[in-house]
């Protein structure tokens, strides 16, 4: 199985802990490259067969096949779920810091947390934080732990330095559409936007109860963008710095005209864009959208 497994290269080694996420966190690769960040797939399932959400399909098939069949997406699979930690265990680490989407939009923390309990019993010790938000949202979590590790925090520092940022995430979500929302019966409280008048943008957040609830809304994409760069600006003045990143579904233009506008907007912070939302999340958004996620810096 392609799990990212990480190898047990000298480099890994030299760290203290491992981080797990599963595959909504969205974790930019060049993280998953650089640190040991494993990764537990969701599933996409259609009529004839499943995928594991970036390993065995792509954001770019998933949007090609929306327009023949809108699949259905679940929970890791156990025993998938089980090979992950298993191979962060034989290269080397018997402590994990684990970061999930919110527990109260999938069962994924929950069947990790399943899995974990075999672990434990073993001797590994392992932390898991439920970051009560969704893609990169949760992931700026799992890119801050991984700081953390570069800067030679501890097991038990980082995870006293996490707890404190707890709250420290948001992200905006632009959508294009809420027709796969709708569809994938994940729609929460934005139902009423259903019905709405013709060219209704919402802006899509986590509230804090880790559930899907509207920031905003405004007519047509571009007004809608505007509203999310302002509520990212007004996110952001709670902290002295900001860490930002912009993700997408499918093709969308001007992100770098998007992240300049960011850039002028906040002051003290850091922009980047980090590309496709995944494949699961693809599924229930559809392309299109645009996502803003700022991470609140000491």
């Amino acid at each position: 199985m392609n799990s990212r497994v990480k190898g047990s290269s000298l480099e890994s080694k030299r760290y203290e802990f491992a981080i797990l996420v599963d595959s909504c966190c969205d974790v930019p690769e060049e993280y998953l490259e650089k640190y040991p960040i494993y990764v537990i797939p969701l599933r996409i399932n259609y009529k004839e067969v499943s995928y594991r959400d970036r390993i065995d399909i792509s954001p770019k098939e998933i949007y090609e096949k929306l327009k023949l069949e809108i699949p259905t997406t679940s929970l890791p699979q156990y025993d998938d779920a089980q090979e992950v930690f298993e191979n962060i265990i034989k290269d080397g680490y018997n402590k994990i810091i684990v970061i999930n989407i919110s527990s109260n939009l999938s069962g994924t923390f929950n069947l990790i947390r399943l899995v974990s309990g075999e672990f434990k019993l073993k001797g590994i010790q392992i932390y898991q934080f439920d970051t009560k938000n969704i893609a990169i949202g949760s992931g700026m979590y799992a890119i801050s732990v991984a700081n953390h590790l570069e800067e030679g925090k501890s097991y038990e520092e980082t995870i006293s330095l996490l707890k404190c940022e707890y709250g420290n995430s948001k992200v905006f979500f632009c959508a294009e559409t809420l027709e796969y929302l709708s569809k994938g019966g994940r729609i929460g409280r934005v139902s009423s936007l259903i019905g709405a008048a013709l060219g209704i943008k919402p802006i899509i957040t986590c509230g804090e109860d880790g559930t899907y609830c509207i920031a905003g809304k405004e007519r047509g994409s571009m007004r809608c963008v505007r509203k999310a760069l302002m509520l990212a600006k007004e996110f952001a003045s709670r902290g002295k710095k900001a860490d930002i990143m912009i993700m997408h579904s499918g093709t969308v233009l001007e992100l770098e005209k998007i992240k300049d506008r960011l850039e002028q907007l906040i002051p003290n912070c850091r922009v980047r864009i980090g590309g496709q939302i995944s494949p699961v999340l693809g599924v229930h958004v559809g392309p299109g959208l645009i996502g803003i996620a700022v991470y609140l810096l000491a």
